[in-house]
């Protein structure tokens, strides 16, 4: 049997820049953190000559093209793994919230595929081939920061360049402003699921039609990108707060889909109850808020009196692992 662990991530700065459709033409930024909130997939020889699958749906058939899971059916094409396989995959938080769940599953895979195979795989090449399978093969309109930092782990500043190619380099922050970020940033699901691919689907839309306010939205974020990399490589987590609040607000314009009246209000009272600033994670219209707050206790209380449930997470260094392989 063998089991991955891969982590979700929590985006820092930059979002949206990862999107071919973007940084084809201007080339992209982004900060993104793994934290230790985790996709787990097993895999191991079935005794009968089928595919095995199960995941929040179950599935039991004989060929490949059969397979109604995209990822899983074209990663099984991909290294024409054979009959006799059951793949089994388990979440700590559940998908359409926010937190990269898909990249990290996709990543998680192939980290045990090429594994039972005994195919060695970087993280960089286990992060290309899920971009190859999510982007190109399946044409779903999402960007690459949730393949790469799930493959990479830690905090991790992405350059995303018009050829396509990705760099990768850790974030230089000294251990106390991690700290200080593990300590004061919270998180609260709002409730709301939502599929990333059509929130983004606009954004594409929009930047193939060079539509200036879209493509002017994105400029702005990856100059926070650049800010916020700034103020955490000198430890002023502050001001990264403050960062937070102008992302929000200009990520807020670029699409009606993004928020809500409902959110706004918790957004609001979130301000007034000690948040510095904060932001939905991932594409927007649900999910999670993300605070960077002075005061965590009437933080808390305010959410929990509005209903959000909070889920308290540290960072995960390691990136996509091997946990069992025998």
């Amino acid at each position: 049997m063998i089991i991955s662990r891969t982590p979700l991530r929590i985006s820092i700065g930059g979002g949206g820049t990862d999107l071919p459709s973007y940084y084809e033409r201007f080339g992209g930024f982004v900060i993104s953190a793994a934290m230790d909130r985790y996709v787990y997939v097993a895999i191991h020889n079935a005794f009968q000559p089928a595919y095995l699958l199960k995941y929040s749906q179950q599935e039991h058939v004989d060929s490949i093209d059969a397979i109604a899971h995209p990822i899983i059916r074209e990663a099984l094409r991909l290294f024409q793994v054979q009959p006799g396989i059951e793949i089994v995959s388990l979440a700590d938080i559940p998908a359409g919230t926010g937190l990269g769940s898909s990249g990290a599953f996709n990543v998680g895979l192939l980290k045990a595929l090429t594994t039972k195979l005994r195919q060695h795989a970087t993280p960089a090449s286990l992060a290309e081939i899920a971009c190859r399978i999510e982007i190109d093969i399946l044409h779903e309109p999402i960007g690459k920061q949730d393949q790469y930092i799930a493959a990479f782990g830690g905090m991790s500043c992405m350059e995303f360049h018009p050829d396509g190619r990705v760099d990768v380099s850790p974030l230089a922050i000294e251990q106390g402003a991690l700290d200080d970020l593990e300590e004061h940033l919270m998180l609260f699901f709002t409730g709301y699921s939502r599929s990333a691919s059509a929130v983004l689907q606009d954004q594409k839309t929009k930047s193939e039609h060079n539509d200036t306010k879209m493509i002017d939205n994105l400029h702005a974020m990856k100059d926070i990108g650049y800010r916020t990399k700034e103020a955490l490589e000198k430890g002023n987590t502050h001001a990264f707060g403050e960062l937070m609040h102008e992302h929000w607000l200009i990520k807020r314009a670029r699409s009606e889909s993004i928020s809500n009246p409902i959110m706004d209000r918790w957004y609001e009272r979130a301000c007034a109850s000690g948040a510095i600033g904060g932001k939905l994670i991932g594409a927007g219209g649900g999910g999670f808020f993300m605070f960077y707050t002075t005061d965590k206790v009437s933080l808390r209380q305010a959410m929990r009196e509005e209903g959000l449930m909070e889920v308290r997470f540290g960072f995960d260094h390691a990136g996509s692992t091997i946990l069992v392989a025998n």
